[in-house]
């Protein structure tokens, strides 16, 4: 849960950013951070439920977790507006992360050989 409350965090200074970018950026970020939340954050349940946790304390431990998203917005307002140029070095940031997860996580799911025979 804790490492959920971090990835939280993380995913609402990109939302964050990106709105300051520009209007366009921040909405089409929150939809991608929405398509990857919602998966997620069913499996965290499951793992809890799985774990032990009643459906309620499931829930609740998420819900908190979730929290988190909200302090992650008002850290990057409050830096935004005393830090010049952070929009810039976050975005960028971001965008390093987003590459690491398309290079290391799905490009080698797509070389992947399911039951085909090399010719």
């Amino acid at each position: 849960m804790i490492g959920d409350g971090i990835h939280n965090f993380v995913d609402e200074l990109i939302i964050a950013i990106a709105f300051l970018a520009s209007f366009d950026l921040g909405v089409i970020t929150t939809v991608a951070v929405i398509m990857h939340e919602v998966p997620q954050e069913i499996g965290d349940f499951g793992i809890l439920v799985y774990g032990g946790f009643s459906n309620f304390k499931a829930l609740l431990f998420n819900f908190l977790s979730a929290l988190t998203a909200v302090i992650g917005g008002v850290v990057e307002v409050l830096l935004g507006s005393m830090i010049a140029g952070l929009e810039g070095t976050l975005l960028a940031f971001a965008a390093g992360g987003f590459i690491y997860v398309a290079g290391s996580d799905l490009v080698p799911e797509l070389h992947k050989e399911h039951g085909l025979k090399k010719q």
